[in-house]
């Protein structure tokens, strides 16, 4: 591989130029700039990243964090982050956690010894200080996605707001008992429920919360509400990989969908429109979200003496209804 030295013998220039031209330095006489890129684009030049980190220079290698890489929404979102990222000229180091927490601490660890100028991260558990601690450690910009922790910047989806407009669209669509598949200390179930209380006070109590998801439990579960509640029911699922399995099981059980049961999953994944029944599901802002996240970060990282506080950047989604929960669209 052509090192820096031989790049200068052969564009005749000094190798400090040379090092200031790849190192994306501006200042250099743009005739020069170019002959020198264009003589490393010939010959296949590779940065040595882990010699630029050592001598304390921008590896231009940012860390995304993410807790399910399978999970459609997350490879949605990273597809964004990498493609605004490379506006500037930097690239990726993907990490998967599975919500491990112990996985996570091993993902921060490697995230230091290769000396990423930055780090985006969807955390396990992000309300601990112990997390934000371990994070501030790393003495790195960091800033939080889809979630919102404290003393960081966040940008993410207001999940009460979201969980709000599913219970409220269900209302409409005339259910008379409801389920929330998911936890319960999710903030999507809080502003679900805030809408039962408000829009539906007199059904708000023939509720049932699924929070397992072995299916023939699930399935349990659901049998037992749809005999108890006889009219429509609302179901909505914390993502759409479990409106997904919803969706298997209630039709093996030979429910109508959506005249006996009304089916909302969240996150608008691209299976959404393609399957059958078509899903109703919640479309968060993901363009948008990537865009802020590398925006926020990038500053810290190019101004690291400006002691900003951090923010938290909420965002608005949106209900896309479809053929699951709506008999005529």
């Amino acid at each position: 591989m052509i090192t820096m030295t031989e790049i200068a013998k052969l564009t005749g220039v000094s190798q400090p130029t040379v090092s200031r031209v790849l190192n994306g330095n501006q200042a250099v006489n743009p005739e020069v700039r170019e002959r020198v890129t264009a003589c490393a684009r010939e010959h296949g030049y590779q940065p040595n990243v882990m010699a630029q980190s050592l001598a304390g220079s921008r590896t231009h290698l940012i860390g995304v964090i993410l807790t399910d890489i399978s999970n459609a929404f997350f490879a949605d979102l990273v597809k964004y982050i990498e493609q605004e990222a490379g506006k500037s000229g930097c690239r990726l180091i993907l990490f998967n956690t599975d919500y491990h927490p112990e996985r996570e601490q091993e993902c921060l660890e490697v995230v230091q010894r290769y000396r990423v100028d930055g780090l985006i991260v969807v955390p396990v558990q992000e309300e601990t200080k112990e997390w934000r601690d371990r994070v501030r450690r790393l003495q790195i910009p960091a800033v939080v996605i889809t979630r919102q922790a404290k003393e960081l910047d966040s940008v993410y989806v207001d999940h009460k707001e979201a969980g709000n407009q599913v219970g409220r669209h269900l209302h409409e669509q005339g259910c008379e008992s409801y389920v929330f598949f998911g936890n319960m200390a999710d903030e999507k179930y809080e502003g679900f429920r805030e809408a039962l209380e408000t829009f539906d006070p007199v059904n708000r109590k023939r509720f049932t919360n699924i929070a397992t998801k072995e299916p023939a439990a699930v399935e349990k579960h659901l049998a037992k509400h749809l005999e108890k509640y006889p009219g429509r029911a609302g179901i909505f699922a914390y993502n759409d990989r479990r409106a997904l399995q919803l969706l298997g099981i209630l039709q093996k059980m030979g429910i109508e969908i959506p005249g006996r049961a009304a089916l909302v999953g969240f996150d608008n994944t691209y299976m959404c429109e393609y399957l059958y029944p078509s899903l109703s599901s919640v479309s968060q802002p993901n363009e948008a979200m990537a865009a802020k996240a590398v925006e926020l970060l990038l500053h810290r990282i190019e101004q690291p003496k400006e002691e900003l506080p951090a923010k938290a950047h909420p965002m608005h989604a949106r209900l896309i209804p479809r053929s699951s929960s709506v008999t005529a669209l």
